[in-house]
């Protein structure tokens, strides 16, 4: 096992990939991931990535079969809108608070027995949810603990997986990976909903969360062998930094100010997170009974699942054709398009018409999501990649609890219809003057090039 002291542990060059040596990769960055993309599917090649694929979207899709179950119990039970703001916030912010950790942690320890972690409280919640439900006795302060113990599984779950794509794939094909780990998250957040609306009608909710926790499985007992990880590492960063709690945030966040790439792209998916997140999927029971849909059955689980398959289509196109390649204008562009999609969703009284558009926000989202974090994984340091992927997951998911109340608690005063719309174009605002404050620092960059000395 050797020891990579190419980068120092306390510095973030100014736009760099990682493995770039090139003295313009600051400029050229965002283009590293250019050949990757044309390559079709390419981290699928990989043996080990195809089982994570797999892995991945049924844990994802045991994930969302809970949501499904369990928002429409605690809505047909408390009819509560301020519950299902907190379902967001206590989802959320075991992120915010413990994901920058997780991701120093996870560089210094096994990722596989993290995510295994995850799995089994995972399984843990699920099977209580059961019998809470089986046995009628489900209170509104059970009902707030199991979703804030989901909310840790979940940190155990997704900074460690996005450090594991680095050990299962080549550089070359990292944002193949990372579009397409994005994708077995949405392929598991498509038929979550199917999945969870077929397992109530058919045996009930308390019988179909049980049986739920059985689909966490393949995901923890493939990681029990895998070959990847820290001590499979042939290359080990030599200057890690200590692990050192909410410090490691901090420290992280002051060295990402010399990477306007880093920076951007972890602005744009905090504030992303921050007005608009997933809150809206918490109120889809309530948006499914303003259209007339909302019983279980197949109407409310299509409503449910339509954003999901609009981020499906995206990846199977993108990644096929390569188009879309990782640029921060296209990025910020396609979140301004996503701003509009849901508000339209939102302000619609037409069921074919909100379906559309969720199919369009699911489109847009998983593109200038998965784009993101791509530019984020490709342009971190090996010494800081854990540290610096913790922080990228903290805004980009630890923020979405504010949407709690941006959307859902502003929603029980509003109503939901008024706070997604306020939520949207707020969202929409910051987003353009973000994309004006690039262009800016992209213009200056460039004119400094221009005027250096032998240019």
């Amino acid at each position: 096992m050797t020891r990579d002291a190419s980068l120092p542990g306390g510095s973030l060059p100014g736009g760099s990939s990682p493995g770039t040596s090139s003295p313009a990769a600051g400029a050229a960055a965002p283009a590293a991931p250019a050949a990757a993309t044309h390559v079709s599917f390419g981290a699928l090649r990989h043996r080990g990535f195809r089982f994570f694929f797999l892995g991945n979207a049924t844990a994802m899709m045991a994930d969302n079969c809970e949501h499904v179950i369990s928002y429409w119990v605690m809505f047909q039970k408390f009819h509560s809108a301020q519950l299902g703001g907190f379902a967001v916030i206590s989802h959320w912010v075991p992120y915010l608070l413990l994901s920058g950790y997780a991701g120093a942690l996870a560089s210094r320890t096994d990722t596989r027995r993290m995510i295994q972690l995850g799995m089994l409280l995972f399984m843990a919640v699920s099977i209580s949810w059961g019998v809470l439900i089986a046995t009628n006795r489900l209170q509104v302060w059970e009902a707030m603990l199991l979703l804030t113990i989901h909310g840790l599984a979940g940190v155990f779950w997704n900074t460690p997986s996005q450090l594991l794509i680095h050990d299962i794939v080549e550089e070359v094909h990292l944002a193949s990976a990372v579009r397409l780990g994005a994708t077995s998250r949405y392929l598991g957040t498509l038929l979550g909903p199917a999945v969870g609306n077929g397992l109530m009608l058919l045996f009930g909710p308390a019988i179909g969360i049980f049986v739920n926790a059985l689909i966490y499985l393949p995901m923890l007992l493939w990681l029990w062998k895998a070959p990847y990880g820290r001590r499979f590492r042939k290359i080990i960063a030599e200057h890690e930094p200590p692990v050192r709690g909410l410090g490691d945030a901090l420290a992280t966040l002051r060295t990402m100010r010399g990477n306007h790439i880093i920076l951007t792209m972890t602005m744009l998916a905090g504030a992303a997170s921050f007005f608009i997140g997933t809150a809206y999927q918490a109120q889809m029971p309530k948006f499914a009974t303003d259209l007339g849909h909302g019983n279980a059955g197949f109407s409310y689980a299509a409503l449910a699942a339509a954003d999901a398959a609009g981020g499906l289509c995206a990846a199977v196109i993108l990644e096929s054709r390569g188009l879309l390649l990782p640029r921060v204008p296209t990025a910020l562009m396609l979140c301004m398009l996503w701003c509009m999609a849901l508000a339209a969703f939102a302000l619609t009284h037409s069921y074919v018409l909100s379906l559309a558009a969720l199919f369009c926000a699911g489109f847009l989202e998983l593109s200038f999501g998965a784009m993101a974090q791509a530019l984020v994984q490709l342009n971190a340091p090996k010494a800081l990649r854990g540290h610096v992927i913790g922080v990228f997951v903290m805004a980009s998911l630890g923020l979405r609890f504010v949407s709690g109340f941006t959307v859902g608690i502003l929603g029980a005063v509003v109503g939901v219809h008024a706070s997604l719309t306020l939520a949207a174009a707020a969202l929409f605002c910051v987003v353009a003057l973000l994309f004006a404050w690039q262009s800016g620092g992209f213009r200056a960059r460039s004119s400094a090039a221009r005027t250096a000395p032998g240019l």
